[in-house]
């Protein structure tokens, strides 16, 4: 029998990847797509005959910590795991506070994501290592979980215009021919410009940058 899904992402581009990553198994079977907290509560309301939701944080009119601790209340029987690049101690202590099941980084392959959903069904808890590490110094010390800016957030990231363009056209789900076209630049100068993107932000994919950059309100 397979597994009913659904995903929470506002972000299309993002959400079609995920979908992508999906679609290699056949077990996994992708029920509907909601672009916010709010519109999946909506929608598990018609239909909460769903075994796992892949929720994103941060979403407009409803994010993703917020709907948890709602699903987890009232569809005890739906299994959350957090699908974001969201890292701080911060969304990690509020999502598992509010019933998160998992926590995993969108950079995760489609097989270990595959792993992961299986592995929440059967009463796991699958996190990225690096989450895995974090939630434990929170349990040792938490204290932590108090922090509410780190030293990198209160920093100030300055972009060139041009710089700002390309992200703005990246969230777009544009490639980097579509990008130099549109910019009448060369590929190679976006790629160029992307380089000193991922210092400036401190990334090291474009999923990761334009989430950043739409975290920190610069596109």
């Amino acid at each position: 029998m397979n597994l009913k899904i659904c995903i929470a992402e506002d972000n299309y581009f993002l959400y079609k990847t995920i979908q992508e990553k999906l679609s290699f198994f056949e077990d996994l079977d992708i029920k509907f797509h909601a672009n916010n907290g709010a519109e999946l509560i909506g929608k598990l309301e018609e239909n909460h005959n769903i075994d796992v939701i892949l929720m994103d944080i941060q979403m407009p009119e409803m994010d993703g910590i917020k709907a948890t601790e709602l699903v987890k209340n009232k569809y005890p029987h739906i299994k959350v795991i957090m699908l974001t690049v969201m890292d701080d101690d911060e969304f990690v202590f509020n999502a598992i506070k509010a019933g998160a099941n998992g926590y995993l980084l969108k950079e995760i392959d489609a097989i270990n994501l595959h792993k992961s959903i299986i592995e929440v069904t059967k009463d796991g808890a699958p996190m990225t290592p690096s989450i895995a590490l974090k939630t434990l110094n929170l349990l040792r010390n938490p204290k932590i979980a108090e922090i509410k800016k780190t030293k990198e957030e209160q920093e100030t990231i300055k972009l060139t215009n041009r710089e700002t363009e390309i992200l703005t056209h990246l969230s777009k789900g544009l490639n980097y021919t579509s990008i130099a076209d549109n910019l009448i630049i060369s590929p190679a100068t976006v790629r160029k410009h992307l380089e000193n993107i991922y210092k400036k932000l401190q990334v090291h994919s474009k999923i990761e940058a334009v989430l950043k950059a739409q975290k920190r309100k610069i596109i």
